[in-house]
């Protein structure tokens, strides 16, 4: 069988979906732009949304790109086989275009031909939602792959769990999916054997999601006037199989990346050695050594990425994980030995991985080495500080017991949690310093504490993607359209030095951070007011056309993003009044949005000052 580099995949792909007339276009930022809902892109298919929605998108109906992703729910796993914080996604999308034949036919193509992948049909296997009480079993899938070959026992039906997809939020689109999985057990596939008897052997390498319903407010499952397919497939996963490989640390991926961390360190990287969550805590110090350069590797990537798409380190939102990410790769490289600042040099290599393929990349590289320099020289100063603590700590437990008589043998999960958490201190080394002080570590009582931390980050997570861009309800389009009339409104009052920070919309209320160095007055957000009910009196049509983003500056229209926004764009207008490149959605007219009442005007961070606005409706 072929095997075929990341670089050769990524390309074969695009050029596929070129040959059947998809827009290749470019990959959106890894931070959401329009209404950012949630902290990271963690979809192919996630910057779409307001096309999925039912926008018209600049390019057509027919889309493919490789998209920058990051995921951080599962960052503590990130050293084993297959965990990573930044993926690729390889997508194409149908807008309302062609569906289930077309795409499932392409798919087998792209999979099978010698052209293409060229693998084996006999090394597929297939699987199709088996249907419940809101929709029925997709038989045509399950047809179409048999009538292209793929044997009826390879082809399993799947629950709701597994091959359903959708809605992101409560309402929207939603549908069956069929996923493509390729054998990665022992030998040939024996008879029979398929994803559901036989799942350990099979990995996913690619699914068409048919969004063939919309889920209303009251729970019904009605068929989709646009009827959109969204394909996607892992690039590192894919390469990953497609070599034969049994971690993507031991693919061309990160290949470049190891060999300098291995340089760095003096340390040597052992490909072939498996790290899963069986053995991911063992003493062992080769599996230490592989995990650890492993979570540099994937850090300083994530980190390069992160910052070419304008994040620096913070400690709020998607700033916050940027700093963490630094720090658990200075922790592990510190596990290594080192002592003195190398992750720039690691990001150099990221950064000439990617400045062909990501043209922001190659931009911003002085910007990236910058930030991870300065990152990492500040937190070698906090390990620092963090042995200083322990000592402090030592220093308690002696005066207790000269005061007591009573030796203390333990430290408390609180006390070890706090030195991870105020002072960035591993709870490794604290365990490691504590075994010399013939003491032991509520290790327990620590991975309470954390868990309970987790909780409330994940919680906060989840929560920036309620509502916004994915519901389609009509009170969040009037909240998009009013975030246009505030912008605007701040920039008439406060001046041409507002610029949106960020939003995030609910069905009850609009959030929106800009640019400004002081408390507004209250006669500065009662004139802001007045401006926008203005607008909304008038009954201002909202319409958009479409073209370069250099003419829409041109034009006066307000641009957020610099370089990270297409070749062409939509721009809307709220009359004469508001003029914004966005991608929707937004209410027709502004004489149904009601009355616009600012409830909270707060700091958000330096610099940054944040509004909190309700919709009256007047009746």
């Amino acid at each position: 069988m072929k095997t075929y580099t990341s670089h050769e995949i990524r390309k074969k792909f695009l050029d596929y979906y070129k040959k059947q007339e998809h827009a290749i276009i470019a990959s959106a930022s890894v931070v959401p732009e329009n209404d950012p809902t949630a902290l990271f892109n963690s979809a192919g298919m996630q910057p779409l949304v307001p096309y999925l929605l039912g926008e018209k998108h600049p390019e057509g109906v027919r889309l493919a790109n490789s998209q920058k992703c990051i995921r951080t729910i599962d960052l503590e796993e990130v050293g084993d086989d297959t965990h990573l914080t930044f993926f690729e996604m390889l997508g194409n999308w149908s807008l309302g275009d062609y569906f289930k034949k077309e795409a499932i036919v392409w798919s087998f193509e792209f999979l099978t031909s010698e052209e293409w992948m060229g693998i084996p049909i006999n090394r597929l296997a297939i699987t199709v939602f088996e249907g419940d009480e809101n929709a029925p079993a997709d038989e045509f899938s399950a047809n179409e792959w048999h009538q292209h070959g793929i044997p009826k026992d390879r082809i399993s039906y799947m629950p709701v769990k597994d091959n359903w997809w959708g809605p992101v939020g409560e309402t929207g689109p939603c549908g069956p999916d069929t996923e493509m999985f390729y054998w990665v057990g022992e030998g040939e596939p024996p008879i029979g054997s398929n994803v559901k008897n036989d799942e350990y052997n099979w990995m996913e390498i690619g699914n068409d999601v048919f969004m063939e319903y919309i889920k209303d407010e009251q729970g019904n499952y009605n068929q989709a006037a646009q009827q959109n397919v969204d394909t996607g497939a892992g690039l590192e996963r894919m390469t990953t199989v497609l070599n034969l490989e049994k971690s993507v640390y031991d693919t061309d991926i990160f290949a470049e990346v190891l060999d300098h961390i291995q340089n760095l360190t003096g340390k040597q990287y052992q490909k072939g050695v498996v790290i899963n969550e069986i053995n991911f805590h063992d003493k062992d110090e080769t599996i230490q050594t592989v995990k650890n350069m492993r979570i540099i590797a994937d850090h300083a990537r994530t980190a390069t990425i992160l910052i070419s798409d304008g994040i620096v380190p913070s400690n709020v939102d998607q700033g916050y994980i940027l700093r963490r990410l630094i720090r658990r790769a200075i922790r592990s490289s510190h596990k290594l030995g080192v002592e003195q600042n190398f992750l720039a040099e690691i990001a150099k290599v990221v950064i000439s991985k990617f400045e062909d393929v990501y043209s922001n990349i190659k931009n911003n590289a002085d910007k990236i080495l910058e930030e991870i320099t300065k990152e990492e020289k500040q937190f070698r100063k906090t390990l620092k500080q963090g042995l200083k603590e322990f000592s402090k700590l030592m220093r308690g437990f002696q005066i207790a017991f000269e005061r007591s008589g009573k030796k203390i043998t333990r430290i408390s999960g609180d006390k070890a949690f706090k030195l991870y958490d105020t002072y960035g201190f591993p709870i490794e080394m604290t365990e490691e310093l504590a075994r010399e002080n013939e003491l032991e570590v509520d290790r327990e009582g620590f991975e309470k504490a954390y868990t309970k931390h987790q909780e409330k980050s994940r919680a906060g997570s989840a929560q920036k993607f309620k509502g916004g861009l994915a519901d389609n309800s009509e009170q969040v389009k009037k909240y998009h359209t009013a975030t246009h009339l505030l912008h605007q409104a701040l920039r008439d009052v406060l001046g041409d030095s507002v610029a949106q920070k960020g939003s995030n919309l609910t069905a009850d209320r609009l959030r929106f951070d800009f640019s400004h160095h002081q408390k507004m007055t209250p006669e500065e957000k009662q004139k802001v007011e007045e401006i926008i009910n203005q607008q909304i009196q008038k009954g201002l049509a909202i319409s958009f056309t479409e073209m370069t983003v250099e003419k829409a500056l041109e034009q006066g229209a307000i641009g957020l993003f610099g370089d990270r926004y297409e070749e062409k764009v939509k721009v809307y207008k709220i009359g004469d009044y508001a003029k914004e490149i966005c991608g929707g959605p937004h209410v027709e007219n502004t004489n149904i949005m009601g009355h616009f009442k600012i409830k909270k005007e707060e700091a958000s961070s330096a610099g940054v000052r944040r509004i909190r606005g309700i919709l009256i409706n007047e009746t």
